[in-house]
């Protein structure tokens, strides 16, 4: 059981406004409460406890409450190490003066977390504080033997959760904000790990706390990937690698397909490992056929964010009727099917290793309610993010270029567009396998992919006007 926490509520908020993982930057906001759910057992200092902090937005908007996680590492005495990670102190009453910091930057914390992982039994639960069967609980898988002497390193740049790698053995996501209910995280990740897939980093256990209001999913604990590439990187470097040998080319002619930095295989393999990840999806959650009466709905919400795009985005006024006319024709199809699918993907969710791609971060659009991202969905819609992504990924470095030499440059602009077709139709290539697109998945795919790039549009338009002509130009004929 939850009870409220001794750590003061004074420094919070400008402690959870700094935080790049908390999701109310921007909105006006009040901390309301904080609870001690659960401390992990550990020999002496630091204590290692979980906090719940609990805020209240006042601006009318949705969601109006959230709740976010605070690991803590508390000490009688100052850190000095941990300066960068101080929270706050207090009197827990008699002058025993408590320090709190974020324990995700105390190794000694860490090491605690990780034994009390190392400790369970697989394919068991070892509850792990003493508040009663709403406790702390950890969870394991089998085939895995950690190693608890692995000293662990804060990862940086993360947005929306805190991950830390202990040595070359394995990575611990802790999820800051909490929702009740199975997080798609765990839940796919432990379905594929336990169906031997080679496209996820395998999932070795999870840390849960029980409640009134259902389980809530603190952490995971996964296979570390030592030789792993960003995809998105990787997709850079190739582009770059075109535009650089484009340059010294005499004639100035020089293909996607003839650079150096060709990602066309790449791009066919990625298609393939996406394939057999939905294939096991599919085998394990089921699929279904979508219904008339949900196609309609789906093409309606895609015309109604296009319409409230237009708001934001006013250049997308001239594309309005022949977009549109592209999602109403989502409803006239009847060879479609939904299943469970990663839910937000792109080439910044994929790691490229010696034994090939890897899939991560299956906790779908982090803006989403926890229950529609565990909803079934088209696998076309994870297709017509990764496409879109391969756009990106060659007109930002349009965009950087242009940005260096102050000058635009059509040649370039017309290479960026070959390198994008080219590893689109390798990727389609590699998922579709032997067969050609059916004309339902092709007009599917064609309304996914646009409605994903008025969603671009609209956060480029809010967050980085630099960079709307990218989904403006995908968004024009």
């Amino acid at each position: 059981m939850t009870s409220p926490s001794p750590l003061p509520l004074d420094t919070l908020p400008d402690h959870l406004a700094a935080a790049r993982w908390f999701g109310g930057k921007g909105r006006p906001f009040t901390v309301t409460s904080v609870t001690r759910a659960a401390e992990i057992r550990t020999d002496g200092e630091p204590r290692l406890v979980i906090d719940l902090v609990e805020v209240s937005y006042s601006d009318g908007a949705e969601p109006a409450t959230e709740r976010y996680q605070l690991p803590l590492s508390l000490y009688s005495h100052p850190q000095e190490r941990l300066n960068h990670a101080f929270i706050n102190w207090y009197d827990e009453g008699g002058e025993s003066w408590v320090h709190a910091y974020d324990a995700i930057h105390d190794r000694d914390a860490m090491a605690a977390w990780l034994a009390a992982f190392a400790a369970v039994e697989p394919d068991g639960g070892a509850p792990v504080s003493e508040s009663g069967p709403d406790g702390l609980v950890l969870r394991r898988l089998p085939g895995h033997e950690l190693d608890p002497e692995a000293h662990s390193t804060p990862f940086s740049g993360e947005q929306s959760n805190s991950s830390v790698m202990f040595g070359n053995d394995s990575l611990m996501k802790v999820f800051r904000k909490l929702t009740p209910g199975v997080n798609p995280d765990i839940e796919i990740h432990d379905v594929l790990t336990r169906a031997g897939s080679d496209h996820v980093a395998a999932l070795y256990g999870w840390a849960e706390l029980g409640s009134g209001e259902g389980v809530l999913q603190l952490a995971l604990l996964q296979q570390f990937l030592t030789t792993a590439s960003d995809g998105f990187e990787l997709a850079l470097a190739s582009v770059r690698n075109l535009f650089a040998e484009a340059s010294v080319d005499p004639g100035g002619e020089l293909a996607a397909d003839q650079a150096g930095g060709d990602f066309a295989d790449e791009a066919h393999r990625l298609g393939v490992a996406l394939a057999e990840v939905h294939a096991a999806l599919a085998e394990h959650f089921g699929r279904e056929p979508v219904p008339p009466e949900a196609l309609t709905a789906l093409g309606d919400r895609m015309v109604a964010r296009l319409d409230e795009a237009v708001t934001v985005v006013p250049q997308l006024a001239e594309q309005r009727e022949r977009l549109r006319s592209t999602f109403a024709g989502v409803a006239g199809l009847s060879d479609v099917h939904r299943q469970r699918v990663h839910g937000d993907l792109h080439l910044g969710q994929t790691l490229r290793t010696v034994l090939g791609w890897k899939l991560v971060d299956f906790e779908g659009e982090p803006a989403k309610p926890l229950a529609e991202r565990r909803q079934p969905d088209s696998p076309w819609r994870d297709v017509a993010g990764m496409l879109r992504s391969f756009d990106y990924a060659a007109h930002a470095v349009v965009m950087t270029a242009t940005s260096a030499d102050g000058t635009e440059d059509e040649d370039r602009d017309d290479r960026a567009r070959a390198w994008v077709d080219r590893n689109s139709q390798a990727f389609l290539a590699g998922y579709l396998g032997d067969r050609e697109p059916t004309s339902d998945e092709e007009t599917l795919l064609r309304a996914y992919v646009a409605d994903k790039a008025v969603y671009e549009a609209v956060y480029e338009a809010r967050n980085r006007p630099g960079w709307l002509p990218i989904p403006l130009a995908a968004l024009t004929p």
